[in-house]
């Protein structure tokens, strides 16, 4: 397969590769600036940036003082000005530059975009800070108003006012806007109304000096600015170089996009580098169609806003720069992991406490086949029971052997009610399978071995109905074990099986976190120590529903018949979160899945769960994901009982995050699959 496909290009999935400069300063001097600043902007070029940002005053330096005010300094950095902009065409990148700028009768702190062999536009600085060590005011002027404004350089007439919008004619959602150092610390930063007016990455030209726990506010407000304006935000310090007479420098450089951190520089550093990353603006995009709040914003606090299109260049190549987790649902970064684990398992049961209390319930009814799901949701029964002062004998816990349950999951099951002292139970259900089978006439029932889906679905249909009137006999409630995955899939059986249940603890949890809960439980003893060897044990089976015979030594596997869960729940994250393209989705998981030996994995996955696929099996197993969420499994989803949500953009009950009519096609999606994913 060429690599030459356009599916191969990040620009053609929408993103944008971005580049925070830390360039050794050199004081007062903007000729050898102006060489720091050509090296970087090739270093750029040659890994495929679309856009370079410089830090505040690059050009000048920033902590020269009454220098600012010299002819001969402010005519050399115009001129340096030119030189730059050649080199950016000449490299293909957008570079934005700081350097002090006359205009009339007045200096102002700017930043300088460059593009196509000239200067695009100058932003100068609103707010000029006159308070600690910083004095600006001394020479700048603050940007009159936020009202069009142009300036002269170079013999030739540039916009110059602040919050002007940067667009790229050839390259949907690549919009950029600029301000200041001191600008977003204000209460209300330049950025934000720029967000409001369409840019998607905002950039941050600082010099900010360095002192103890600095660095963490910057970083917080990078996060913060972008989660709250739903963009991307670049930010770059002056670092070596820069006069120490009272102040200090480190070169902090982040990269932030929707409060995730993507990318950050190395501080202290004593040489020029690029802190680089792939912005995925088309995300953004999606993320702010989703959110009327932010539309709303727009109409009510926005302004008009003066657009200067740029042509941006040819765009990355090669992998993705910037972090991509295998398991959406499941963080790479440990720490991450064990407070999401934290945060899940408390709201599985907070929410089955809270329905206990609303229903005055003391006892409640769970099938406990041994497999992960049910042991999660029993794992959360017996919590809740805790919390609550309730004696654990009060859940009833039954397993319900059928025709093909394995001695293992049976014995694990006791094993863990056991251990769990929880209220223990078995019921064969195979005669009363057999009697169901013998009334409709299904050869099964003669001795033929016919395991068809009515075999499969008398079996998960009497254990419900055996749970539901087990519920009423003991003024107990049916306590659900189906995960998320499941409902996406539509993995189980209409009213009966996991489908239904009074209460459901994990319908807003992925299979592939479920595992990562029940361990995170193991490890911490949450629920007593007796029961963690079950639990290891319980981690090692395979997945299935055990509801067809082995075969030639081979249990019957879920993941055979839908799809591994971990690409299925990587399909469901970026489908539904952000409702993208499935040969987007597709692209990330090849980015994400191709090679098992880059990147992290979470922590506890063992090592046979580290496996790769390729681009032909991701595809086909998206194709066969899209028929069952789309098109064939919507109805089960528009009656499913009351459960939490649990995991960002996880709920698929008709009453969260997921409403779509039962009766639609999956022909829109497979066509763009199919129209836009190369075959292997």
């Amino acid at each position: 397969m060429p690599k030459s496909h356009p599916f191969h290009s990040p620009r053609t999935h929408g993103f944008v590769r971005v580049a925070a400069a830390t360039p050794v300063v050199h004081t007062a001097d903007p000729v050898a600036n102006a060489g720091e600043h050509i090296t970087l902007i090739r270093q750029a070029g040659e890994q495929g940036v679309d856009l370079l940002v410089f830090p505040e005053l690059s050009l000048s330096g920033y902590a020269i003082d009454d220098l600012l005010m010299q002819d001969a300094l402010l005519d050399e950095v115009e001129r340096q000005i030119a030189v730059l902009a050649e080199a950016a065409d000449a490299a293909g990148v957008i570079a934005v530059v700081g350097a002090p700028i006359r205009n009339g009768d007045a200096l102002y702190n700017c930043a300088v975009a460059l593009g196509s062999g000239s200067v695009l536009g100058v932003v100068p600085k609103t707010y000029l800070p006159n308070y600690r060590e910083y004095y600006e005011k001394r020479w700048f002027a603050p940007a009159a108003s936020r009202s069009e404004d142009a300036v002269v350089l170079g013999g030739e007439t540039i916009d110059f006012a602040p919050g002007l919008i940067f667009e790229a004619a050839d390259r949907p959602g690549f919009v950029f806007a600029i301000e200041i150092c001191e600008d977003f610390w204000a209460p209300q930063p330049p950025s934000t109304r720029a967000a409001l007016a369409g840019a998607r990455i905002l950039l941050n030209l600082s010099a900010s000096n360095i002192v103890i726990g600095k660095a963490d506010e910057r970083a917080i407000l990078c996060a913060s600015q972008s989660m709250r304006t739903i963009s991307a935000y670049v930010f770059t310090a002056s670092g070596w170089g820069e006069s120490t007479t009272d102040l200090a420098w480190d070169g902090q450089a982040t990269i932030h996009e929707t409060g995730a951190k993507l990318a950050e520089g190395e501080r202290f550093a004593l040489e020029s580098h690029l802190t680089v990353a792939d912005i995925d603006v088309e995300r953004i995009g999606l993320d702010r169609l989703r959110n009327g709040t932010f539309a709303d914003c727009a109409r009510i606090e926005g302004e008009p806003a003066t657009v200067v299109p740029f042509e941006a260049g040819p765009g990355p190549a090669g992998d993705l720069l910037r972090p991509l987790d295998r398991f959406p649902f499941v963080p790479d970064d440990p720490a991450r992991l064990d407070q999401d684990c934290y945060e899940a398992f408390n709201i599985q049961v907070q929410g089955l406490m809270r329905r206990m209390k609303a229903t005055n319930g003391e006892r409640l009814v769970i099938g406990v086949s041994g497999g992960l799901d049910s042991t999660q949701a029993l794992l959360v029964a017996c919590r809740a029971f805790d919390r609550l002062g309730l004696p654990r004998t009060g859940i009833l816990g039954y397993t319900l052997p059928g025709f093909a349950t394995s001695e293992g999951t049976k014995s694990n099951a006791w094993a863990l009610m056991r251990a769990l002292g929880v209220t223990g139970a078995e019921i064969d259900i195979r005669p009363t399978a057999t009697t169901m089978l013998e009334a409709i006439g299904h050869p099964f029932a003669k001795g033929e071995p016919v395991h068809d889906i009515t075999f499969e679905n008398v079996q998960a249909g009497l254990r419900t109905d055996y749970l539901f009137r087990l519920a009423n006999q003991n003024g107990a409630f049916v306590l659900g074990t189906g995960d998320l995955s499941e409902l996406a899939l539509g993995w189980s059986t209409y009213g009966v099986g996991d489908h239904m249940s009074h209460y459901n603890v994990n319908g807003g949890v992925a299979k592939t976190l479920m595992r990562h809960l029940i361990r995170w439980v193991a490890d911490r003893e949450v629920v007593g120590a007796e029961a963690v060897p079950v639990l290891r044990g319980i981690l090692g089976t395979e997945i299935s529903p055990e509801l067809v015979p082995a075969k030639d030594g081979r249990i019957q596997s879920t993941e055979s018949a839908v799809g591994p869960y971990a690409l299925n729940d990587f399909f469901l994250f970026y489908v539904t979160r952000f409702g993208m393209k499935p040969s987007k989705a597709a692209y990330l998981a090849h980015q994400a899945w191709k090679d098992a030996s880059v990147g992290h994995w979470p922590a506890g996955t063992p090592d046979e769960e580290k496996i790769e696929y390729d681009l032909a099996v991701i595809k086909h197993w998206l194709r066969k994901f899209l028929v069952r969420f789309f098109q064939t499994s919507q109805f089960k989803r528009s009656a499913l009982p009351n459960g939490p949500k649990v995991v960002t953009g996880g709920s698929l009950s008709p009453r969260g995050d997921w409403r779509a009519p039962s009766d639609a096609t999956a022909r829109v999606w497979l066509d763009e699959l199919e129209a836009n994913v190369p075959d292997a």
